[in-house]
């Protein structure tokens, strides 16, 4: 496989895909030409200086923003050919995405938080309830349930918003830089736990970091620089 991993099926399939800004009176193309797929069950991280294009590329392929040309199929789904509603409902059901400033509803105690998800996707094959537990046990933030996030240290923070990402037990898994914000400790514990679970839910897991011993635990690490991709390990 061209660009590729040498083990599985290919989940997320990316070609040619383009993302431009319109800067003033000029354009910034963010993302030129992606071209790169990724197999079920991989891990697969994204390096790159701050406004290398890294972060932009990665909600392109969560289905959060649209590219301006190219393709992006998931599952052997094209969501680039998708609309509006039914990318809300493929992601709800497939996709799980982690932000580096938590992006907590302030007003919503932690449990509200990550059940969240749920109101918009129901899956009826599994039960949430025994998920919610073996999640909140796995990330240990059981006593932190009924808490605003702003009784919530950061790593606490970060520990409910993975919830939140895994609750519905996604098949590929998109972190932004999930542990950009919190110290070394924190940094590796909060790796650890997303390793831990990736296992567990045999999912799929596309991290952006700018952390070097972060991405060397991945399969395979990639580089941003100005909006082109290269493979910097295969």
């Amino acid at each position: 496989m061209a660009n590729g991993y040498s083990g599985g099926r290919v989940i997320l399939e990316v070609r040619d895909v383009i993302k431009q800004f319109k800067q003033y009176d000029s354009v910034v193309t963010a993302v030129n030409r992606a071209n790169f797929e990724v197999c079920d069950g991989e891990f697969v991280a994204i390096m790159g200086a701050s406004g290398s294009g890294k972060s932009t590329l990665l909600h392109v392929l969560a289905g959060l923003d649209r590219p301006n040309s190219g393709r992006i199929t998931l599952r052997g789904n094209e969501i680039t050919a998708m609309n509006a509603d039914d990318l809300a409902v493929f992601r709800g059901n497939y996709i799980g995405v982690i932000f580096q400033s938590h992006n907590l509803i302030p007003q919503f105690t932690a449990l509200e938080n990550i059940l969240v998800p749920t109101l918009m996707c129901n899956k009826p094959d599994f039960s949430y309830e025994e998920h919610l537990k073996k999640l909140v046990s796995t990330l240990r933030i059981a006593d932190r349930l009924h808490h605003l996030p702003s009784e919530l240290s950061g790593g606490q923070q970060q520990r409910v918003a993975i919830a939140r990402a895994l609750i519905n037990r996604p098949q590929i898994v998109f972190a932004d830089e999930p542990t950009g914000n919190l110290d070394r400790d924190n940094a590796d514990e909060v790796l650890s736990l997303l390793l831990r679970t990736k296992e567990v839910m045999n999912q799929t897991l596309i991290m952006v970091t700018h952390d070097r011993s972060i991405a060397e635990k991945a399969d395979r690490i990639f580089e941003m620089e100005n909006g082109d991709l290269r493979p910097l390990r295969q």
